[in-house]
């Protein structure tokens, strides 16, 4: 029981909460609180009483492309400092994109991760009393403390270690805390899930090698996008629990190798990893799969008959006309909760988490969960759903949390 009781600890915004814990007396505040509150005002305390975090905000690539001071509250996209503080975001991994077509072209894989870092890193020293970065759970604690949202980073597809395990080394040192080891295509690491040319049939010898030293140097090895044979072996490799950064159960979408069997998500509990659930309508929802495929096979026949490009200003039009006679079908909340659930049944509560992909997943968020304000709601939905306190601080932060510790842990044990 003393791990849990310490975690609780580490996770609550409140001591005297904490402490009413161990002394096991969190369900009386609970039940008195619920009958006293809505179920709306419970979760809105929730989220700012526990630490809130979510693994995959793809705020770098974002402000690369239309540059905004996410300080401040911004017009577009999904994630600003006052939404996040709204929401009860304390922990917003900065998702470090780096797209395929680098490694296809053979270079800028590497100088790409960095100048994304040095974004990152330029949002901090602008905003210290604001956002801070976090290079270990400790840190990510004392900026908790201070009432300071973390910034730690992750690395979405691993083709910017460019096959050099100094490279790694370059990367834990800049801040990167886990990688994504593929995405849409494959690289020298692994096989994706997204892509039917599978040459490693897996993991590369390289890859292999590097889920060893990413043990070693701890940085948490991302399943997220490989491929199903590739994370096999990663399971065999990792001496540590892994996490899926932003993934959501297949189940619900069948043939949707990008999300995660039912048997991954048991291996993954089995060996203490995390599946940090992603919310966008296409991971969630088969009927927004459907939609959005029908549209895609639309588009494609207009481009290709009428010889125009993507960025055209007739396949603007186009998608305006098709869209305004067939709308996007958007999950919502229960489905995105269903997702949460179906992972608590298979293989228990300590093995779920979030990961929205907020700004990665353009305009297909589900309704109810549009930005980083909207934390709240999946909170409100859980407790609707049955959800004790307890377990609900555990889906925010305090699962994500034991793995990050475990892997911190195993490469001050190695080093």
């Amino acid at each position: 029981m003393k791990p849990k009781l310490l975690l609780s600890l580490k996770i609550t915004k409140s001591p005297l909460l904490a402490m009413l814990a161990i002394a096991g007396l969190g369900g009386c505040i609970q039940t008195a609180t619920t009958n006293t509150q809505s179920t709306q005002q419970l979760a809105s305390q929730i989220a700012q009483k526990y630490i809130v975090a979510d693994t995959h905000i793809d705020v770098p690539y974002r402000l690369k492309a239309a540059y905004e001071d996410v300080s401040l509250a911004t017009p577009n996209g999904d994630f600003d400092y006052p939404r996040a503080k709204s929401g009860g975001l304390d922990v917003a991994f900065m998702s470090i994109y780096i797209p395929p077509s680098l490694e296809e072209k053979g270079s800028g894989s590497k100088e790409l991760a960095d100048q994304l870092i040095d974004m990152v890193e330029a949002i901090v020293e602008k905003t210290p009393e604001k956002y801070q970065l976090a290079y270990s759970t400790a840190q990510m604690q004392a900026n908790f403390d201070q009432g300071i949202i973390s910034l730690p980073l992750g690395m979405e597809n691993g083709s910017a270690i460019e096959g050099k395990l100094e490279n790694l080394q370059h990367f834990y040192d800049r801040g990167i805390r886990y990688i994504t080891l593929a995405h849409s295509k494959a690289n020298h690491i692994s096989d994706s899930s997204y892509d039917k040319n599978r040459p490693a049939k897996g993991l590369t010898k390289f890859g292999k090698e590097l889920v060893v030293q990413m043990n070693n140097i701890g940085v948490m090895v991302d399943v997220s996008h490989i491929s199903d044979e590739a994370f096999y072996q990663v399971m065999q490799i990792s001496k540590v629990p892994v996490i899926a950064s932003h993934s959501s159960a297949r189940h619900f979408t069948p043939g949707f190798e990008r999300n995660m069997s039912d048997d991954m998500i048991q291996l993954l509990a089995k060996n203490g990893g995390v599946i940090q659930i992603n919310f966008g309508s296409t991971f969630i929802s088969q009927t927004s799969i459907e939609n959005a495929n029908a549209f895609k096979a639309a588009a494609k026949i207009h481009m290709d008959t009428n010889g125009l490009t993507h960025n055209s200003e007739q396949m603007e039009a186009f998608t305006k006309a098709y869209r305004a006679q067939t709308p996007f079908e958007y999950a919502s909340l229960d489905d995105v909760l269903d997702h949460f659930d179906h992972v608590v049944k298979i293989a228990g509560i300590d093995y779920v988490g979030i990961g929205s992909d907020y700004d990665g997943v353009g305009d297909s968020l589900p309704t109810g969960l549009k930005d980083v304000s909207a934390y709240p709601n999946l909170i409100e939905g859980l407790l609707t759903r049955g959800y004790s306190e307890q377990d609900i601080a555990k889906i925010l932060s305090g699962n994500l949390i034991r793995v990050w510790q475990q892997v911190e842990t195993h490469a001050q044990q190695y080093n």
